[in-house]
Parts: structure tokens; sequence; C-alpha cells
């Protein structure tokens, strides 16, 4: 199954609990990141502002991303104007859209507004595990 992780998600990883077993779903081989150019960016962007006490994870996630491993990659995908109240989420979109995905997990407010673009539905981690479970 394709998902798209949000960036929130991403970085709340670090501190355990739902993200983390989410992360660990990509990392185990049971759900395929899907990410573009755009998301990649922000993902490093805004680990790099964080001081995290388990490094193992930051350089298991630069490995798994580096090796491409249970990763499908799209460079730029066509953004439009679905969130309007902060258009910077498009990029989660477009990069399903353009993957086929069937999952963007995210905690993000606009985008848990919008529940569903599509064909693609828009969860929570909880939400997301416990549909895959």
């Amino acid at each position: 199954m394709r998902a798209v992780i949000d960036t929130n998600v991403f970085v709340s990883s670090f501190f355990g609990e739902n993200p983390r077993t989410v992360i660990d779903k990509w990392f185990s081989g049971d759900m395929t990141l899907c990410a573009s150019g755009p998301i990649l960016k922000e993902y490093f962007e805004v680990m790099g502002r964080f001081q995290f006490e388990d490094d193992n994870l930051l350089l298991r996630l630069m490995a798994a991303v580096e090796k491409n491993s249970n990763l499908i990659f799209v460079e730029n995908p066509k953004e439009e104007q679905w969130i309007k109240g902060d258009p910077a989420d498009n990029k989660f979109i477009a990069c399903a859209i353009a993957l086929k995905a069937m999952y963007i997990i995210s905690g993000d407010s606009h985008l848990k507004k919008a529940a569903k673009i599509g064909t693609i539905r828009i969860l929570s981690p909880s939400e997301f595990l416990k549909v895959i479970a």
C-alpha cells in the first residue's frame, strides 16, 4: 500500500507512539512511502532544526531514503490549490496523486479538514494504523 507521510508525522516519530509505528510500518515494508523532491527537502530541513536524543532513528530515516527502501519518488509533481488555508500542504496531495497513493498520513489541521481528495484518504497516524490493522 502506498502512502505519503506529512512532515509533522516524521518529526513526531522521534517521540514514539503512533507516528513511530507508522514509520516502523514503512521500515518493515508493510507500506511504501511516496515522496517528492519538495517533500524530501522539507523533511530534512525541518528535522535539521531539532536535537533528537535518538540519532539512530534519524540515521535509519536518512539511510532508508538514500537506499530507496520501500520508497517511490516523483521529482516535482504538479500542484493545484486544493488547500487554500495552507498552500504548503498541496505538495503532499500532488505527490499522492502523481504516485497513486491511497493515503496521506498527517496531523495537520488543514489536511485533516479536507479528509479526502479524490480517492486519497487523509488520516491521522492512529486512524491509519486502525485502517491497516
